[in-house]
């Protein structure tokens, strides 16, 4: 089968490899139909790591997807041959006390798909997912939509972990899917005001047209002002979806003591720090948000039910053999790109 594999730092190849086969029980063989670029996988693209999780290369990246089913297991019943599913890409072992604990997110024993020492991705043609990770569309909702499922999912899951006041106000640093998906999954919970900080401009207008009540961009914005003087108390939460040094602190500045700093963006750097003066004397809330916990199936039904659109967010379409175009531009925040949908 065809796959896209990472062979050195921003060097993408189209290559000939094993296609997989069903092994066990509960496996199920998936054609993958579209592959979303992720700011994850654009890390191990640029740079060969997050963190301590360092690329061997060749390696296949990718983890939002979504598929056709091709073959299933013996112990198979959620899905049968010929449905379409959205794939979550985190494989859990079902045993572990964090399982246990309905904690499936921080399993003890996660594998994820494009994470390096653990699944290799789904830029490829085929994969084997356990039923578990497949969630049967049922015609609802398109294959672009599903996709968008995934980062959709996260922004979900942080806003119920954050438990909003619907009188309350918040603030989202970054405009990119996930801050998107904050935005959208805030204001179908009716979150009162929603203030967003992004660099780009177009993601700044389209923040303002799915719901933000005001848009600033920190390269010419007081950001902390601005929203200060329109929340003079402060905010309730803020979700920093940038991964940015900078977007932390402006969240302290921004929090009402008891408010909560839900860390979600992805930092390239080891460490970053915490005002931990003003983060006391606050006591202020730190939650970090790992991906999501049993919300795929949810937001299939936000986007069939028309609650929740993703459309918005789709903005680019390449082929398989244009991986690296892709990539590429997503890196380079080029032509406005906010998701780039990959076509098997």
């Amino acid at each position: 089968m065809k796959a896209v594999v990472l062979t050195g730092v921003r060097r993408m190849e189209l290559v000939d490899v094993p296609e997989p086969s069903v092994k066990e029980d509960n496996d199920v063989l998936l054609k993958i139909e579209m592959v979303g670029v992720c700011g994850s996988d654009v890390h191990y693209h640029e740079t060969g790591r997050i963190g301590s999780q360092i690329v061997e290369y060749p390696f296949i990246v990718g983890h939002e997807c979504t598929a056709t089913v091709k073959a299933v297991g013996g112990a198979v019943t959620r899905v049968g041959v010929g449905d379409s599913v959205v794939v979550d890409p985190a494989i859990s072992c079902g045993a572990c006390d964090q399982c246990q604990q309905g904690r499936r997110n921080t399993c003890r024993n996660l594998k994820f798909l494009g994470c390096p020492g653990q699944v290799e991705g789904c830029l490829c043609e085929y994969i084997v997912m356990p039923e578990d990770c497949c969630f049967p569309m049922g015609g609802r909702i398109t294959l672009a939509q599903g996709v968008l499922c995934e980062p959709l999912a996260i922004g979900l899951y942080a806003v119920k972990e954050a438990k909003l006041r619907k009188d309350g106000a918040i603030a989202i640093l970054g405009a990119g899917p996930i801050g998107l998906s904050c935005l959208i999954s805030a204001k179908a919970e009716n979150t009162n005001a929603c203030y967003v900080t992004e660099k780009i401009g177009e993601r700044m207008e389209v923040a303002k047209e799915n719901g933000a009540s005001w848009v600033g961009n920190p390269n010419g914005d007081d950001i902390v002002e601005e929203i200060i003087h329109r929340e003079s108390a402060g905010v309730d939460v803020v979700f920093e979806c940038a991964g940015q040094q900078e977007t932390v602190d402006q969240a302290v500045e921004l929090l009402k003591p008891g408010g909560k700093l839900m860390l979600i963006g992805i930092p390239r750097t080891e460490r970053i720090s915490l005002v931990i003066d003003k983060m006391r004397r606050k006591e202020i809330t730190l939650i970090n948000v790992r991906r999501q916990n049993k919300c795929t199936e949810a937001c299939i039904d936000l986007v069939a039910s028309g609650k929740i659109s993703v459309d918005f967010m789709i903005t680019h379409r390449f082929r398989l053999e244009q991986t690296q175009e892709a990539f590429d531009m997503v890196a380079g925040y080029r032509n406005g790109v906010i998701k780039a949908l990959i076509e098997t």
